[in-house]
């Protein structure tokens, strides 16, 4: 088997356009585009800091009811890798006030456009 082409300039512009435009809907608290770039499907999983969900509806449900302020963050570390022209990977670290988390999405092309298959939210120990 070949390996798949790692960071084709098109498609990763393509997947860092996603991935900027689901921040700008997470800060803004737009539950209509967070809820857009999830893939709507019973495979899609999301592990929240404090809650583990699993397919589409719940991680809609969950948006439907998550607090709506104080969503301002600053990103760093952040790395966008394509694998091929319909995978990717995107990993960042965020601050927002005294806290220090990740974030890592799964996304995949889809007919719709890029859509997030799985992600994670941790926070990392005071101190790190």
């Amino acid at each position: 088997m070949q390996s798949p082409k790692i960071n084709l300039p098109t498609v990763h512009a393509e997947v860092l356009a996603a991935f900027e435009r689901y921040e700008k809907a997470l800060v803004e608290n737009d539950v209509e585009v967070l809820d857009e770039l999830f893939w709507n499907s019973e495979h899609t999983l999301r592990y929240g800091v404090a809650e583990n969900l699993y397919g589409y509806p719940a991680i809609a449900e969950f948006r439907a009811n998550r607090p709506g302020q104080a969503l301002q963050r600053r990103l760093v570390n952040t790395v966008i890798t394509t694998y091929g022209e319909d995978l990717a990977t995107a990993n960042t670290e965020f601050l927002r006030d005294h806290v220090h988390g990740r974030q890592s999405q799964t996304w995949m092309r889809t007919p719709e456009g890029w859509r997030v298959v799985a992600a994670h939210v941790s926070l990392m120990p005071k101190g790190s």
